[in-house]
């Protein structure tokens, strides 16, 4: 058994402890916003953040993660710059990597929120778009319009 928390909420689960944690979001706890790309971690579908980092759910264990706070897509509110600047450019097309693309984005500016495009370019490279819209997505569109002064008392633990 093991306690997880995810999106702020602590949750308990009986899994074997190398069960990746995707498996543990999706089909434990109904999340289904976080999606399975690869399972070897090279697309970044299935990225969530882990204590504010990304990171790929599909190769994480549910034993790492015990005492760490988990934000998957649902945890980012509608609010967040990077959701606003996403709509706003009307990037959906498939869907599929939207989730990761979005946390590769929310943890890159929650480490630099005024990142050069080298950092954007470095930090999306590992996100994978399936329909080939990843122009418009995530990198150098998307990225710049959220980078946003934070306020004072306002930061989020995302």
């Amino acid at each position: 058994m093991f306690t997880i928390e995810v999106n702020g909420k602590k949750h308990k689960v009986d899994v074997n402890p190398d069960v990746p944690l995707l498996w543990v979001i999706r089909e434990h706890l109904g999340l289904t916003g976080t999606k399975y790309g690869c399972g070897i971690a090279q697309c970044g579908s299935c990225t969530v953040l882990i204590d504010g980092t990304a990171q790929r759910s599909c190769q994480t264990p549910v034993k790492d993660v015990q005492g760490k706070k988990i934000t998957t897509i649902e945890g980012v509110p509608g609010s967040h710059p990077v959701v606003k600047a996403w709509i706003a450019e009307d990037v959906p097309q498939c869907g599929y990597c939207q989730s990761g693309q979005i946390m590769e984005a929310v943890a890159l500016l929650k480490k630099n929120p005024k990142p050069s495009d080298d950092d954007i370019d470095s930090a999306m490279s590992g996100n994978l778009c399936r329909c080939g819209t990843y122009q418009r997505s995530g990198g150098r569109y998307i990225v710049p319009q959220a980078r946003l002064p934070r306020e004072v008392g306002n930061e989020q633990d995302y």
